[in-house]
């Protein structure tokens, strides 16, 4: 089974990690895909929708792994009224970091793909971009009385209709998070929420769906 496809390189993602990385852009006009094509690259990704399996049979065949499977939902906008949350702050980055760093520990970027600490350094690293507006546009924080971060939940308005959620942790939190992440695109006249998770987090999935979320499509990262 022949997969046709072009390799792309991950420029932010080899600044970061200090790998050569590159994605699979699948193309049926593209030429099929040798080891030869892959060989130059430490890491090479590929994300296919988890109905394709003549791409799975054809990954794994030029020696592709099976990392993770992904679930997208989507969430219909309705008006809803605003809680406790407020804007994160450049002050708030530090404990945020340390926040993200441990709840998404165990992501696609971990070892033995990555180094052992490389997860938690990428996801410190894009809440701290979400505060600042840099991908995600804004991040919300909930705050416990004595004023640390108890939960947060950043977003990115991908165009005139939808946004999506970035990041989300906060234990026992969840339906004051998806309710302030409702309410963020609500404001801005959006229709639709996104949001991604793995597909083994069970509870995360339960979450979106009881606040609304619809399973839209299902995929499977590869790494090489």
């Amino acid at each position: 089974m022949r997969v046709h496809a072009s390799i792309e390189p991950l420029v932010w993602e080899n600044q970061f990690f200090g790998l050569s990385s590159a994605i699979v852009r699948f193309h049926d006009d593209a030429p099929a895909l040798t080891a030869s094509d892959l060989s130059p690259w430490q890491r090479v990704q590929a994300k296919i929708p988890a109905g394709r399996t003549d791409y799975l049979d054809g990954l794994q065949q030029l020696g592709f792994q099976l990392v993770e499977g992904e679930v997208d939902l989507t969430i219909a906008v309705t008006p809803c009224e605003p809680s406790d949350e407020e804007i994160a702050t450049d002050q708030d980055i530090p404990e945020l970091r340390q926040m993200a760093a441990l709840a998404f520990a165990q992501s696609r970027f971990r070892a033995p793909w990555y180094a052992s600490d490389d997860s938690g350094r990428f996801y410190a690293q894009w809440i701290e971009n979400a505060v600042k507006g840099t991908f995600d546009h804004e991040c919300l924080v909930f705050r416990r009385q004595e004023g640390q971060i108890q939960a947060f939940v950043s977003l990115r308005q991908l165009n005139e209709r939808e946004a999506r959620i970035g990041l989300l942790a906060g234990r026992g939190m969840g339906d004051k998070l998806m309710q302030a992440a409702i309410h963020w695109a609500a404001k801005r006249q959006l229709s639709t929420l996104r949001v991604a998770t793995q597909m083994g987090n069970t509870a995360a999935l339960k979450r979106y769906i009881a606040s609304g979320g619809n399973i839209d499509t299902t995929a499977y990262w590869l790494y090489r």
